[in-house]
């Protein structure tokens, strides 16, 4: 499914976001920016030691904000870790929001064009996927009706059951 946003694409993709061919892609990262399993292991598995050895560099960093790495041998040029936060620590939807859009900011801030988002925290982290949908969206649409060099954003989705959440909300946003 795809939408325009102020001349802006927002596209939902069903698969796998280590294949996506965009400026950056998301890591659904940890504080301490270690890339362990999920998403995060997918992409230190086909991205390269590199991506790991720059987060190590960068040491870490707190929930709700988000660092750039090199892309390794991903077809992205960048990862960007966004460190969502794990349910019951408090304050969830405003981190969540907070992973978002330092992602999308950071991403200007680097002349990116194209970014490609998983659903942050929606895994073993166990935030609710409605939720996750409903805020990562939301803020994603109010950030390209500002000023932004973001061209095309991208929410890869691992399985049809994400999917349909994430494509659901996404119609009920561009319908309000």
């Amino acid at each position: 499914m795809q939408v325009n946003v102020n001349d802006r694409i927002i596209e939902l993709i069903e698969g796998d976001i280590t294949n996506m061919a965009t400026d950056a892609i998301v890591n659904a990262a940890n504080a301490n920016l270690i890339l362990g399993g999920g998403v995060a292991g997918a992409i230190r598995r086909k991205g390269g030691p590199e991506i790991q050895a720059e987060c190590d560099k960068i040491g870490g960093t707190f929930v709700g904000d988000a660092v750039i790495t090199t892309g390794g041998n991903l077809k992205a040029k960048h990862v960007i870790h966004a460190v969502g936060p794990r349910m019951g620590e408090g304050n969830e939807d405003e981190k969540l929001k907070n992973a978002t859009v330092n992602s999308l900011k950071l991403a200007d801030k680097m002349g990116l064009t194209s970014i490609s988002f998983p659903a942050i925290s929606a895994g073993i982290f166990g935030f609710p996927i409605h939720r996750c949908a409903e805020i990562m969206l939301q803020n994603t649409i109010d950030y390209l009706k500002a000023q932004t060099g973001l061209q095309r954003v991208c929410f890869v989705l691992f399985g049809r059951d994400a999917y349909m959440v994430f494509e659901n909300q996404l119609k009920e946003q561009v319908n309000k």
